[in-house]
């Protein structure tokens, strides 16, 4: 577009229109502003009027994309600044953030990054969070391998699981979800927020795959020991799936992660521009379960054979969701039932190291800290297991001492929870005792961290559990994530026992060199050994539901997997390089138990009668493996 001004001569305008070339910057033809002396008609450019200016009114593109299609496009994506209007329309909806930004909040995040990149932490953040520079500087390595190659990405990602794990999951992943929206660059999810009411059920054909198996779902409300993080959770269930595929072969093409917005209570964070969530604060009661119903319904009516993992909720939520749909839908909490169902097969593992058997499991003495979702249903799973060993509930509920950030908690604290309330302890005189306290008065044999809050078992704390234990190895889970919001390290722990402590943490630990010359082994109490194995089974046996029996079969199966020369040297769980074969073994339990059930269906049942071999030898054949496949190109719709 040509246009002159002040231009009167007839000889200026042909000067002016011979001078004129049109400039087309990504496309655009942008305004050649051409202005004319009006004594002699010489063009020239005034002072702060750029030659060349966009469009005030650009014209609309006509583009043949839509979703996926479209966000691939370098040319044609905005990224998160696509407006609502066009989200509807090309059917990006639910694939990028709720929030719109703008080019010049795009534009500022990533001159943020290209002055100080995020793989650059503060030294502070190493100190205080366990993720270095160089663990962050490899997250971003490897998620630029996955964004042009996911064969390749999950090969690596399998060929070198041991590696790998620590920083596409704990601890990394938690300085991930901090910064995620300064991290963002390309979808790899959905976003369903409150703003969606009525419209999830069309929204989840968003999605392009037709035969998703596997979703795993956070509202950001409790991110590991991090707090409320709001749609930065996303890194959770993102970090969960990649781990489904590398850990039980689930096709990376057929898993979904998907965040639920509904606000946050991080004021902060709703106060960051780049945040790109929902800027209000958290909605509860009828009006929240009522956005989780319409969630669960869309994705369950779309997807009816795939698994769906409750992950990160509050307490407050977790519990009623996992009791809302657990016995009409394939769901489960990892955080109540899958970090329960570790636990417990932990401490089989501790037994094994100890030479008793599973059944004095009834006869220890448990210290629990947090009361929270993944504290309690570490508590209840025990308590199951001590159940099956042969106590009553109320003898396995007098076996535990729970403590929260007010002390121990006694039947005299007021507003207890129904998933409280059973561990509460009757003697009232003690309510709110500290826990250096608790431990040199009960002389506990176990002592479990999950409250997230930091190194809560001091050096005070850990020599008690010590003297406290003069005929058994004192037993020491320290299982809160990530390594920030761990309650001991491994060299902790072992400095205040001399070395006898049987320890496993949430987030890997290393060996510990003694004074003594000795190199003492630890293990790491991570869901990452049963949830893909509980999830693999429970989805090729089509089971519709997961049981606690199923919970409790994998349990007891994790610690017969640890080889005997492990157990000699303290560990209690197998170690992650054959991640592969401990799914597997996993899955086969939970498929033989729901078969005792009756609730195998398909192939998984045909081979649940010829005994557990058959079983495992359809699971491990089903894996999905990393390589290479012939490609053949089809036009749309056709076969589709």
């Amino acid at each position: 577009m040509l246009c002159l001004s002040l231009g009167r001569q007839q000889s200026a305008w042909a000067r002016a229109l011979l001078q004129f070339q049109p400039k087309f910057v990504g496309g655009k033809e942008l305004v050649r502003f051409i202005h004319l002396d009006e004594a002699d008609g010489t063009p020239y450019t005034p002072a702060g009027i750029p030659p060349y200016a966009p469009s005030l009114q650009p014209p609309a593109y006509v583009v043949r994309k839509t979703g996926f299609d479209l966000l691939k496009d370098p040319w044609c994506n905005k990224g998160s600044a696509f407006p609502r209007s066009e989200r509807d329309r090309l059917g990006v909806r639910g694939l990028l953030p709720p929030r719109s930004l703008t080019l010049e909040l795009q534009a500022a995040r990533f001159m943020e990054d290209y002055y100080h990149p995020r793989h650059l932490i503060p030294p502070e953040d190493v100190k205080s969070g366990g993720v270095t520079p160089e663990m962050a500087r490899r997250w971003k390595v490897l998620q630029e391998l996955q964004d042009r190659n996911e064969t390749l990405f999950y090969r690596v990602l399998f060929d070198h699981f041991t590696e790998m794990a620590p920083i596409i999951y704990t601890p990394t992943v938690g300085w991930v979800c901090v910064n995620f929206h300064k991290l963002y660059r390309r979808p790899r999810g959905m976003y369903f927020s409150a703003e969606d009411r009525g419209d999830m059920a069309a929204m989840v054909y968003n999605w392009p795959q037709q035969d998703v198996q596997a979703i795993v779902v956070t509202d950001g409300s409790r991110i590991l020991g991090l707090g409320d993080l709001g749609i930065n959770g996303l890194g959770i269930p993102i970090g969960k799936l990649d781990l489904y595929c590398a850990a039980a072969g689930f096709s990376p093409s057929k898993v979904l992660p998907v965040v639920i917005d509904v606000g946050t209570n991080n004021a902060p964070l709703r106060a960051d521009p780049h945040y790109a969530g929902l800027r209000i604060p958290r909605i509860t009661g009828p009006e929240y379960f009522a956005i989780l119903d319409e969630f669960v319904t869309a994705a369950m009516t779309r997807w009816p054979n795939a698994v769906l993992q409750f992950e990160d909720f509050s307490i407050e939520h977790a519990v009623p969701l996992l009791e809302r749909y657990r016995k009409h839908h394939l769901v489960f909490n990892d955080d109540i039932q899958g970090t329960a169902a570790t636990a417990l097969a932990g401490l089989y593992g501790a037994l094994r190291v100890l030479a008793q058997p599973a059944s004095a499991l009834g006869e220890q003495r448990i210290v629990c800290v947090g009361a929270g979702s993944a504290g309690m249903g570490v508590v209840r799973m025990i308590a199951a297991g001590m159940q099956k060993q042969g106590l009553s509930f109320e003898a396995a509920a007098s076996r535990f001492w729970v403590l929260d950030y007010n002390g121990l908690i006694t039947a005299s604290r007021p507003d207890l929870t129904n998933f409280v309330k059973p561990f509460a302890r009757r003697d009232a005189s003690h309510e709110g005792e500290s826990l250096l306290s608790v431990v040199k008065r009960v002389k506990p044999t176990i002592l479990l961290g999950l409250a997230g809050a930091g190194r809560l078992f001091t050096e005070q704390v850990l020599s008690a559990m010590n003297e406290g234990c003069p005929q058994q190895r004192p037993i020491i889970f320290p299982m809160s994530n990530p390594t920030s919001r761990m309650e001991a390290t491994a060299e902790e722990a072992m400095r205040c026992t001399a070395g006898r402590a049987i320890y496993a943490s949430g987030s890997p630990q290393p060996a510990v060199e003694m004074p003594d010359g000795r190199t003492v082994a630890v293990s790491q109490a991570n869901n990452m050994y049963l949830f893909p194995g509980v999830a693999l089974g429970a989805f090729l046996g089509q089971t519709r539901i997961i049981t606690d029996r199923m919970l409790m079969a994998a349990a007891e199966e994790l610690p017969k997997l640890v080889t005997q020369e492990d157990v000699e040297k303290g560990l209690v769980y197998p170690r992650l390089a054959s991640i592969r074969d401990i799914t597997a073994s996993v899955a086969t339990a939970v498929a033989v138990a729901a078969g005792e059930e009756g609730r195998l269906r398909g192939r998984m049942r045909e081979k649940f009668a010829l005994g557990p071999d058959a079983l495992h030898t359809f699971i491990s054949r089903s894996m999905f493996y990393p390589e290479y496949k012939a490609l053949v190109h089809l036009p749309r719709g056709i076969d589709e």
